[in-house]
């Protein structure tokens, strides 16, 4: 299981306090500093099963900058969303779990984060 969390962020400290509560075993990812690929975003989504829209930060700086919230939402811009997202990792939802069944969850909450240790 890898969990990707930005440190400054509340709920990313809550779910790691409450993988190490559990005795999870996890890598952390810092996908500020270790930003994902295109590749790896694409990937994420598809065991999300969401699309890049579904998981950027809209409130974000950088989304304003960029004008997302006017750009379409359609199978013809996805690759315009992921470039902007590893482009601007900060965009990211987090925290993301990545679970050992190969699904993945954006774990905001406790239960989330218990639905992906129990996968």
């Amino acid at each position: 299981m890898e969990i990707w969390i930005n440190p400054a962020c509340s709920k990313c400290r809550s779910a790691v306090q409450l993988l190490d509560a559990e005795g999870a075993e996890y890598t952390v990812r810092r996908y500020l500093e270790d930003v994902p690929s295109p590749d790896e975003i694409r990937a994420v989504l598809d065991r999300l099963g969401l699309e890049p829209w579904d998981i950027a930060r809209m409130q974000e700086a950088d989304a304003k900058e960029l004008g997302l919230g006017d750009w379409p939402r359609e199978a013809g811009s996805r690759e315009r969303w992921i470039s902007a997202l590893a482009g601007h990792p900060k965009l990211i939802q987090r925290p993301i779990i990545t679970a050992d069944d190969g699904t993945a969850v954006v774990a905001r909450t406790d239960e989330a984060v218990r639905d992906a240790m129990g996968r």
